[in-house]
């Protein structure tokens, strides 16, 4: 996962316990330390110009310990942009003790949104089971760590089944704002689609009208204007006799869109039995959302993140090798 506004991400480190080699005396506790943001510059960074005699593993363990706090906010990503006037807290005897999410990464954080990649099967938020473990749930409770009031609200949904990029606000406002503006605000909004058999044309647009039966399942209808307006556009990555991948973007955001389109043009999505798929080779849905660019909220700047195509849709959409 990457953001073209900033560099991309770095490797995920292993928390490496720093101990006291043995027969060593005690050493007092460290008591917090605080900095002043003098000028703009990611986390991590900021740490290892500001702290001199520790290594760069160190502050790293730090950092994924939750050691370090913004604001009185504790934050772990080394990307996590710092302004002007922000103070970074450091504070090695009071590590907070993050929960392992489970099917999901933060990719993007700051005061109004938080951007993650959902892993295929994990529902984005509750469907009204007791205790389901969604990505609302998760980052809700993560949000808690530093402040039991801060709360997350949902901007837009992935199906349980599709993986990559999606967005959430940090309050209300934000959300609303979002919503309300987000035909403006988004700039690209693109998946890929891995489909059952040879897709012919290279590119094209789907346009139809979708509505909902009563077992929840979509349907583009016969007559114009009989529904919501949806239209997708798609354009072929690669394929083989048995599978096509194809680049899709979205010009409206219906429910199920996608795999409706699909499904109209006589090549439903690999492993989508509802909507027609024959096939199970791959074991999950074959969908993936792959790019979200969009203007910040608050800062106007345009962010864009972009997930790496899952390598099972480029095996299954390999060329058949030439002899």
């Amino acid at each position: 996962m990457n953001t073209r506004r900033t560099r991309n991400q770095g490797n995920r480190t292993s928390n490496h316990k720093q101990g006291a080699r043995s027969g060593a005396p005690a050493k007092p506790a460290a008591a917090p330390k605080s900095f002043t943001v003098a000028e703009p510059a990611e986390l991590l960074a900021f740490l290892l110009k500001t702290i001199t005699n520790k290594g760069r593993n160190s502050i790293k363990s730090m950092l994924s310990r939750g050691q370090v706090a913004v604001n009185g906010k504790p934050v772990t990503r080394h990307n996590h942009q710092l302004h002007p006037g922000q103070t970074v807290t450091i504070d090695q005897e009071k590590p907070t003790e993050a929960k392992e999410m489970l099917g999901l990464t933060i990719v993007h954080e700051d005061d109004d949104i938080i951007v993650i990649q959902k892993d295929a099967g994990l529902l984005s938020i509750a469907t009204g089971e007791d205790n389901e473990l969604t990505a609302y749930r998760q980052l809700m409770e993560h949000v808690r760590l530093s402040n039991p009031k801060n709360r997350v609200y949902v901007v837009h949904r992935l199906d349980r089944d599709t993986s990559g990029v999606m967005m959430f606000a940090r309050s209300e406002a934000i959300q609303q704002s979002l919503q309300n503006s987000w035909k403006e605000t988004v700039k690209e909004r693109s998946y890929v689609a891995l489909v059952e058999g040879a897709v012919k044309k290279s590119e094209g647009t789907i346009s139809s009208w979708l509505k909902e039966t009563s077992t929840l399942k979509m349907y583009s209808s016969p007559h114009e204007g009989d529904g919501l307006h949806a239209v997708t556009r798609y354009k072929l990555i690669q394929a083989n006799r048995h599978f096509s991948l194809l680049e899709v973007h979205l010009e409206t955001g219906r429910k199920n869109q996608i795999r409706v389109h699909m499904s109209d043009i006589g090549h439903p999505i690999a492993g989508d039995k509802k909507y027609g798929a024959e096939t199970k080779a791959v074991g999950r849905l074959g969908l993936h959302a792959r790019v979200l660019s969009f203007v910040h909220p608050t800062t106007g700047e345009i962010l864009t993140f972009e997930s790496a195509i899952p390598k099972t849709f480029l095996k299954y959409t390999a060329p058949a090798p030439t002899n």
